[in-house]
């Protein structure tokens, strides 16, 4: 496991003026958001929240509107103070900084995109890349440079000298995650990027940001509302209801073991063939012998179903899976379909 570059240990965040005693009062019994309001006067946003993120993973917290999930990410910053809880990026104690290490944490090792970007209106794109490095004191020539070398990650060589309002809204979404980038942060904080943007136009930054994420090795906290764009972006998943952090696991694990009816409600339109492997539903050997399937397909653990399938399809034995080069499972043609089917 690699090393953890933002960790969160019960971390409340609750808007009130009794905040102190409504996070008491929930530690020692059970009380609800709605109780909280009634008899506390108080809202809680964030209830009890605990993950940590590796270096270089994408993780995704993932909920409707007024699940806490924007509220839980700008604790990662300070952006919002938490009512409780610990809040650890780079091994720092983010919540016993004083103002100027804040700024410094900020300016140096977080980059954070909002789904409105607020770029500059009377600047240039490269301007508005460069204003971070600006704010710093870094020389213009060097700034312009760096601007110019962060546009060409999202492909917007030739746009330099654009405004803002004759970019596309995705280009403008791009010249913001640049913006972002510019000061080479190690982490970056993406609340709903690109919810605004038209689906073909969002699928197509989606595939752009991961790949250039991983190039990059940039840890991410990726805010969004929407399940499928989760999956597709998420190494792994935080799924929150009413400030309460439901369920975290890996694409296929929400997929295949949701925690409770809230989160199979969520997952029962996803498409499972690109998601569930074959070491999910392999069957064991039990003292099968796989020499005399004569002619039968092999496929290692990672293999999707829709590999399978194809592989299914042009063979009457059951797929063998393999696991560094030694035979551990099968799977029939019956397997492969309760795969596909979500164990009905």
């Amino acid at each position: 496991m690699s090393e953890a570059v933002v960790e969160l240990s019960n971390v409340w965040k609750v808007f009130g003026k009794k905040a102190q005693q409504t996070v008491e009062a929930a530690n020692t019994g059970e009380l609800t958001k709605a109780q909280a309001l009634e008899e506390y006067d108080s809202v809680i946003g964030v209830r009890d929240a605990s993950f940590s993120v590796a270096r270089g993973e994408i993780f995704c917290i993932m909920g409707l509107s007024g699940s806490g999930k924007s509220t839980l990410v700008r604790h990662v910053n300070r952006l919002i103070e938490p009512t409780a809880g610990t809040i650890k990026v780079l091994g720092q104690d983010v919540s016993a900084m004083g103002a100027k290490e804040l700024r410094q944490m900020r300016s140096h090792h977080i980059g954070m995109v909002f789904q409105h970007m607020a770029l500059l209106p009377h600047r240039s794109v490269r301007d508005n890349v460069a204003y971070p490095l600006e704010i710093r004191n870094v020389p213009k020539s060097k700034r312009w440079a760096i601007s110019d070398h962060t546009l060409g990650l999202v492909n917007l060589e030739g746009y330099e000298d654009r405004l803002p309002r004759e970019l596309s809204g995705g280009m403008q979404q791009r010249v913001g995650i640049a913006r972002a980038l510019a000061s080479d942060p190690e982490i970056l904080l993406m609340d709903e990027p690109f919810s605004a943007l038209d689906p073909l136009i969002r699928l197509q930054l989606q595939d752009q940001f991961s790949a250039l994420v991983s190039e990059l090795k940039k840890t991410t906290l990726f805010i969004t509302h929407d399940l499928d764009e989760a999956i597709r972006m998420g190494h792994r998943i935080a799924i929150m209801k009413d400030g309460v952090i439901v369920q975290i696991g890996t694409p296929e694990e929400i997929v295949t073991k949701p925690a409770d009816d809230y989160v199979r409600e969520f997952v029962q339109g996803i498409s499972r063939l690109k998601l569930v492997k074959a070491h999910t539903i392999m069957e064991p050997l039990n003292g099968v012998d796989v020499a005399a399937l004569n002619g039968a397909l092999r496929a290692d653990g990672d293999t999707d179903l829709d590999a399978l399938i194809d592989l299914s399809v042009d063979s009457a034995h059951p797929v063998v899976v393999t696991d560094d080069g030694r035979d551990v499972g099968l799977i029939s043609k019956a397997t492969l379909l309760r795969g596909i089917q979500g164990g009905k």
